[in-house]
């Protein structure tokens, strides 16, 4: 990608587009992913090329899914487009399962994420999470600070506990806004989230499990024996040994996975009975 590139092409507020242009940063990315020949790779968001040029180079074929049709058109002018295999559609569209059944292997996904869709995109990533390998994505500072955060975190949260129940998750860059053009307001961080291979937490049905969470931080100031009291009374809470005192916050993922199964077990009752 070049900067002439960039002056061509102006960047697309609805989209939330910034374009990495260091090529250090570039190539700390590419050492990251090690990008191996017998992968399947996929690209959300190629932008100009940054990424998808130098990963080419390792690759017969690299998936990139891109929404802008001018962007889709400029892919098609570099001399590695003989390389990817282009999607023009939405990535919170895209049917990641259809193409591990095609390929017969894991994918792995990676790219520049919209500050704007990165969130929506990681949640509907996990809705397909056994087609996937692994996910190396940059993001917005504060995004990668609510996934990783523990209990007791300011920035813990109903994603943090959805995200940790499917991955594993690494901050492995710092990224300062002058990295990008047009320049962003807020700092970013290059992330790796892996798939537990092993159920490090188990839920019967993770839906559950996420209207659980959804309910307790919607009133996140609220103890829970008050913001949960249509779901349990402070007698199971008990039971669950879940202190009713506590804040949303304050609950353990395994916390929060216990009561989604107690949860669980007790509709399928009602439902016998």
């Amino acid at each position: 990608m070049s900067i002439k590139n960039f002056y061509k092409y102006f960047p697309l507020k609805q989209y939330g587009q910034n374009f990495l242009i260091n090529k250090n940063v570039i190539n700390d990315i590419i050492k990251i992913i090690n990008p191996q020949k017998h992968q399947i790779l996929v690209e959300i968001g190629p932008g100009l090329a940054a990424l998808t040029k130098p990963i080419c180079q390792f690759l017969e074929e690299l998936i990139v899914i891109e929404i802008d049709v001018c962007l889709v058109d400029l892919l098609k002018k570099y001399f590695f487009c003989s390389k990817i295999k282009i999607f023009h559609q939405d990535a919170l569209n895209f049917d990641y399962k259809k193409l591990y059944f095609k390929k017969n292997k894991l994918i792995r996904v990676f790219g520049n994420l919209p500050y704007n869709i990165s969130t929506s995109l990681i949640l509907y990533l996990f809705k397909q999470i056994e087609a996937i390998e692994d996910m190396n994505f940059m993001l917005q500072k504060e995004v990668a600070e609510r996934l990783v955060a523990s209990p007791g975190n300011k920035s813990y949260g109903r994603l943090s506990i959805i995200s940790q129940y499917y991955c594993k998750i690494k901050i492995l860059l710092h990224i300062t806004p002058e990295n990008f053009q047009p320049i962003p307001k807020v700092h970013s961080v290059f992330i790796n989230l892996t798939p537990h291979k092993n159920f490090l937490y188990f839920v019967y049905d993770v839906n559950i499990l996420s209207r659980i969470t959804k309910i307790a931080f919607q009133n996140r100031r609220k103890i829970i024996r008050h913001s949960l009291k249509t779901l349990f009374s402070e007698k199971e809470l008990i039971e669950l040994k879940i202190n009713p005192k506590f804040r949303a916050e304050n609950i353990s993922i395994i916390e929060y996975c216990r009561l989604s199964n107690y949860l669980y077990k007790k509709f399928n009752n009602l439902k016998k009975n």
